[in-house]
């Protein structure tokens, strides 16, 4: 039996049909183990800006204060926080892109704010053309690059940053072309706000290269803001008259540099609408609105100078270019404001130009430029050369070029790749695309420089050398690799020069001692009896074991000479692991004294696997070195003594105190033979520490003996680390050493 419908009710519950279609696949979308990018609905080029553009829109439509009827949007919200919180983080990005989720077993996340967070307090200034958000990653590399920025430091939650807002939106506006304007967003980058001394909100600072920040501190209105912006924008005026004009014009072209005047009549105002500009003697401009004047003066500027083929080698050889690299002469894509880097780059000595790839494909394919880019060339002709992956707008290009040509990084290719080279090298596989690799560049730059001479630098574009890639097992991008020979070596710790400097210097000179059965029965099993060893067994497949190895080498380095520390490969060594009863990876063990029989080891089950955290542990194992004074022996042997004392105030049940007393043992044996070690209980022993002036806990002083004047003297110590004491420790003793010496000589 058939039931026929009529029209109105078929498109009615076709319409339901599909509505409901579109509820079960949203359901689906987030309950499916898609990848972060795809639940993002971003791609995996997308910028930081990108992703939170992303994140905001969908955070607004799916958030469980907005679906208060739907029992799984808690769920499913919080994996769409997850990846944002992910993917907004450039080193859990790199992990995530490696190794997928089960990289991340170590940040879960679990928390988000409110629907009404996300609608008003979230990316305050991500739909605004006219104001760059600055991120750690670029700050320095922004405000360096000659031009002037001015930066808002902005904290989300901040109702006077709210009340900002819209004015600085006009200020951007209204300044546009003459500097910069920035925003940092303290809530996500609290290490560089802190860095920049920002300790209230909103904070506005001018920033230019080669001088101090200044921080506005007028009143937030539009007009009072340009104010104090113009104070800071450099301009030269010029009077032209009879007496000087052909003069200045003359000398002025003769330079290579044109003029915008305005001509008027004696005594009126140059900017009237009887008056008109003309540039360079040529151009009549009719404007008066002074943004029209400054695109169409940028727009008229001369063109770069296109190198010629023939010439190429011989030019690039005796001076340093920024080359920007096209694809037919009339091609003409670049931004117009580009055409300043000739006068911002005039200072650093490089030069800009352009080359038609058209006219020599060849050339173009030897440096390995298949689309429209630029290069930097370090005076070296086409051996030395750094291609740009960046944005391509006018601060960071920037701060490229100035980098580049003072660094010593090598854009790599088959031809030149460093495979069976004598001399050790670092390469950096990577993609354009892929945010964390174009991170990563700057910082390669600057540990290029920290290592020069001990290292070459490299890097490989995997986009365009894929068989290159691919022989060598590149799996995730970046991947850094050092090449010492027939020893190859992956870089695994986070994006910083500095951190890349650590990982070189351990690779010469291991911290970490790489164990065998047979080393481990020699040096752990049968160690003197005045050695200790903390000793790491891990597996190679093992992530958690991968995110600790940097942290443990980073451990090591800090307790040269105090403890011994080593690692042994469980999956090599597997029935060896077996026999010592190790049950999961990574298994962190310290074995202590001889002496100490009652322990043959003790295991670590702290929650946190840092470098410091390790250490403490580590060092809590050692036995005291430091003097428990009380109020009578800290009477005799530090106020009434002769010897130079350090001294920690503490109290039994301050945490800061139990986290700060292995670094104090760490720094009584630095000082040993110099300088004696105590401790003072401040619990038991109130009224001493009250007398010495004790007001917080741990507090650290420094008593040292003046032999010429027979008396004490007291500094008390600000800092927690032991190497900062001993060496604040250091310079007063050798203060007081010479100041000794001289009182001789006097007498």
């Amino acid at each position: 039996m058939g039931v026929w419908l009529n029209q109105d009710d078929y498109l009615r519950d076709l319409k339901r049909i599909i509505l409901c279609f579109l509820i079960v696949y949203m359901a689906l979308l987030v309950g499916t183990d898609q990848d972060f990018y795809s639940l993002l609905g971003v791609s995996k080029t997308a910028s930081s800006r990108e992703i939170r553009q992303a994140f905001k829109r969908l955070a607004l439509k799916l958030h469980p204060d907005k679906n208060p009827n739907n029992p799984n949007a808690h769920g499913d919200f919080l994996k769409i926080n997850r990846a944002y919180e992910v993917l907004k983080d450039e080193d859990l990005r790199k992990k995530y892109d490696k190794y997928g989720e089960k990289g991340l077993e170590d940040n879960q996340g679990g928390q988000y704010e409110s629907w009404n967070y996300y609608r008003y307090d979230f990316g305050i200034y991500d739909d605004d053309p006219e104001i760059i958000t600055l991120e750690r990653r670029e700050f320095d590399a922004a405000v360096n690059s000659g031009e002037l920025w001015f930066v808002n430091f902005y904290s989300p939650g901040c109702s006077h940053c709210h009340d900002l807002a819209p004015t600085w939106r006009d200020f951007a506006k209204e300044v546009d072309g003459l500097l910069r304007i920035g925003a940092v967003n303290c809530g996500d980058d609290r290490m560089l706000c802190r860095m920049k001394g920002v300790n209230s909100y909103p904070s506005l600072f001018i920033f230019r290269s080669g001088m101090a920040p200044v921080k506005y501190h007028g009143d937030r209105s539009k007009e009072s803001l340009v104010s104090f912006a113009m104070q800071h924008v450099r301009s030269t005026v010029t009077e032209l008259w009879t007496g000087n004009f052909v003069n200045s014009i003359q000398t002025a072209f003769a330079a290579g540099i044109g003029w915008l005047i305005t001509f008027c009549s004696k005594g009126g105002d140059c900017l009237t609408s009887q008056t008109r500009l003309r540039l360079s003697g040529m151009l009549f401009l009719n404007s008066l609105d002074a943004k029209e004047i400054y695109l169409e003066v940028i727009r008229n500027l001369p063109d770069f100078e296109l190198l010629s083929a023939n010439t190429l080698e011989d030019r690039l050889a005796h001076h340093r270019w920024l080359l920007f690299f096209q694809f037919g002469k009339n091609e003409n894509s670049n931004d117009p404001e580009l055409k300043k880097l000739k006068t911002l780059l005039k200072n650093d000595h490089i030069q800009v130009g352009r080359f038609d790839c058209s006219s020599a494909p060849d050339i173009c394919s030897k440096l390995y430029v298949f689309q429209p880019s630029l290069a930097v060339f370090k005076g070296q002709g086409t051996k030395e050369y750094e291609i740009h992956h960046g944005k391509k707008i006018l601060y960071d290009i920037l701060a490229f070029a100035k980098e580049s040509v003072n660094s010593h990084v090598t854009t790599l290719g088959p031809q030149n790749f460093p495979a069976n080279d004598k001399e050790p090298w670092l390469v950096d596989f990577f993609a354009p695309w892929c945010p964390p690799c174009r991170a990563l560049l700057p910082e390669l730059r600057r540990a290029s420089n920290l290592l020069y001479g001990q290292l070459k630098f490299g890097t490989l574009d995997c986009t365009v050398h894929e068989g290159l890639c691919n022989m060598y097992n590149i799996q995730a991008y970046p991947t850094t690799v050092v090449f010492n020979q027939s020893n190859i070596h992956e870089y695994e710790g986070h994006h910083s020069a500095e951190q890349i400097l650590e990982f070189i210097e351990d690779l010469m000179n291991p911290s970490v001692v790489s164990l065998t059965p047979t080393a481990f029965n020699e040096l752990v099993t049968k160690r003197k009896h005045n050695e200790v060893w903390m000793v790491d067994f891990y597996s190679p497949w093992c992530h958690p074991c991968q995110v600790l190895m940097p942290e443990w080498k980073r451990m090591a380095r800090t307790l040269t000479g105090l403890i011994n520390v080593g690692s042994i490969d469980c999956q090599q060594y597997h029935s060896f692991c077996a026999q010592e009863n190790v049950q999961r990876y990574p298994e962190i063990r310290f074995y202590p004294l001889k002496s100490n029989k009652a322990y043959k080891y003790h295991s670590y089950n702290g929650w946190n696997r840092d470098a410091y955290s390790l250490r403490v542990w580590g060092l809590g194992f050692l036995p005291q070195v430091s003097t428990d004074l009380t109020p009578q022996t800290f009477s005799e042997k530090v106020l009434q003594g002769k010897n130079h004392w350090v001294i920690d105030f503490y109290a039994p049940w301050c945490g800061p105190c139990q986290n700060f007393a292995p670094e104090f043992e760490l720094l009584a044996r630095m000082v040993k033979g110099k300088v004696k070690a105590g401790k003072v209980d401040c619990q038991a022993y109130a009224q001493t520490c009250q007398k010495a002036g004790i007001r917080a806990y741990p507090t650290v002083k420094f008593y040292f003996y003046e032999r010429a004047k027979r008396n004490f003297q007291e500094e008390q110590i600000n800092t927690r680390d032991a190497k900062a004491i001993a060496a604040l420790i250091k310079e007063k003793l050798e203060t007081l050493q010479n100041e000794g010496k001289r009182s001789k000589d006097e007498l």
